[in-house]
């Protein structure tokens, strides 16, 4: 089958590159110019995804693995193209927080006070006059500039918003007023109509560093695992999305995070796509083919999944500048060697590539921002997929990389303190 896949900045690459192993004709599209030689030599490339329409054809498969095309897709369904990712709702319903909360809220769920602001200075006047701690995010993917305040009265944020004007930018953030519990996220497949396959349960690690210390990054590693839909988290939450989200004609993975005490669950915000590295998760637990249950999502039709059971992990390797986005270092490192120690067959399954491309028959680092490769396994104990995970990382050497080597370790004790509060 033809499939073109449309990437903003390569956010689930590797899944592009598995569907061509699954015997497509699959062409990639990668929007940001410092990630144009990922993927070189491992996948077709095209420089314009709108002029692919006619190759692709109404027969064929249409991927997009970011938010930010909304509209067009809308337009590409109503023309009688096959097309799996988000819409021009759901794109808003992922960047405008404070639009999220009130369709949660307008879906049953409750919510917390969440506020976008225009500028720096606004949002520096609104936590001094309410002197409380705040989550502070930017409305992107520049998830190194967002922060979780710890001072009661808002103190910390206001320095590192004042902090930020010297970026030499203004940029809109969103506040929204810190929860305390666990942070637990709620995912599932909609087809347009009716959910598709399990409750896709994770829990991420966005800390830099061991221990959750450090600035908060997209993700340094996730547990995931999949569980029916009589989930308590599932029920209080996502479930409640299903009306509007047939409303808005979303055809793809939706994800809410949340925040879980004892007695009540706060949606925080709502991811429209694909999630990285969650998806490289979701590779290693489906057995399923990727290309017959993406296209029946973008069918709308159902679709019966097989998968593993257990807990899958994921760890993210990276190199400078990540986490950050520095442009004086972007790259440095491109074409630089990614050395894979007596890796089997079965080991390169659990390798996942982002910022990569093939150079004379081995693999070395492309892209500017230092995503360079995920490592995932899956067993029904933690510790055992733990093991295994860590196993195959260290058998991976990149010169200046860098991951978590705790991810999981305090999973079970969150775990089973969901358990005793009956949320799952």
């Amino acid at each position: 089958m033809k499939i073109l896949f449309v990437s903003a900045e390569i956010m689930a690459g590797d899944l592009a590159y598995r569907l061509k192993e699954e015997g497509n004709d699959v062409k990639l599209y990668i929007e940001h110019p410092g990630d144009y030689d990922c993927f070189e030599n491992m996948i077709e490339k095209t420089l314009d995804w709108r002029k692919e329409i006619d190759w692709v054809t109404k027969d064929g498969l249409i991927i997009f693995d970011d938010i930010g095309y909304g509209k067009e897709q809308d337009d590409l369904r109503r023309s009688g193209y096959n097309v799996f990712g988000g819409c021009e709702d759901g794109d808003r319903l992922e960047l405008d927080r404070e639009h999220a909360q009130k369709v949660f809220a307008g879906c049953g769920m409750s919510t917390t006070e969440t506020l976008n602001f225009d500028n720096l200075e606004d949002a520096i006047k609104h936590i001094k006059k309410n002197k409380t701690a705040y989550a502070v995010k930017q409305n992107d993917h520049n998830s190194s500039l967002c922060f979780i305040g710890n001072m009661s009265d808002g103190s910390d944020c206001i320095e590192l918003l004042e902090s930020y004007k010297t970026i030499g930018k203004n940029f809109s953030v969103t506040l929204q007023k810190k929860l305390n519990g666990i942070e637990v996220g709620v995912a599932r497949y909609f087809n347009g109509i009716d959910w598709v396959g399990p409750i896709e349960m994770n829990v991420e690690h966005k800390r830099f560093m061991n221990d959750d210390v450090g600035p908060l990054t997209g993700e340094m590693g996730t547990v995931m695992w999949y569980q029916d839909e009589e989930n308590r988290i599932f029920q209080s939450t996502l479930k409640k999305l299903k009306p509007y989200l047939q409303e808005i004609g979303y055809k793809g993975d939706v994800d809410i995070d949340c925040m879980v005490d004892q007695d009540e669950i706060y949606p925080i915000e709502a991811t429209m796509r694909l999630g990285s590295p969650a998806i490289y998760s979701q590779i290693e637990i489906h057995n399923s083919r990727w290309t017959d249950f993406l296209l029946s999502i973008a069918k709308g039709v159902p679709f019966e999944l097989d998968y593993k059971k257990g807990f899958s992990l994921v760890i993210t390797i990276g190199i400078p500048p990540f986490p950050y986005r520095f442009e004086s270092i972007s790259g440095y490192l491109k074409g630089v060697p990614i050395y894979l120690k007596e890796f089997s067959k079965d080991d390169m399954s659990h390798l996942h590539f982002e910022e990569v491309r093939l150079d004379k028959n081995r693999y070395v680092v492309a892209g500017e921002e230092g995503h360079i490769v995920y490592v995932t396994s899956i067993d029904s104990n933690i510790d055992s997929a733990r093991e295994k995970v860590y196993n195959l990382v260290s058998k991976i050497t990149i010169p200046k990389m860098m991951y978590r080597t705790d991810i999981g370790i305090r999973f079970m004790k969150d775990y089973n303190q969901l358990k005793k509060w009956n949320w799952i």
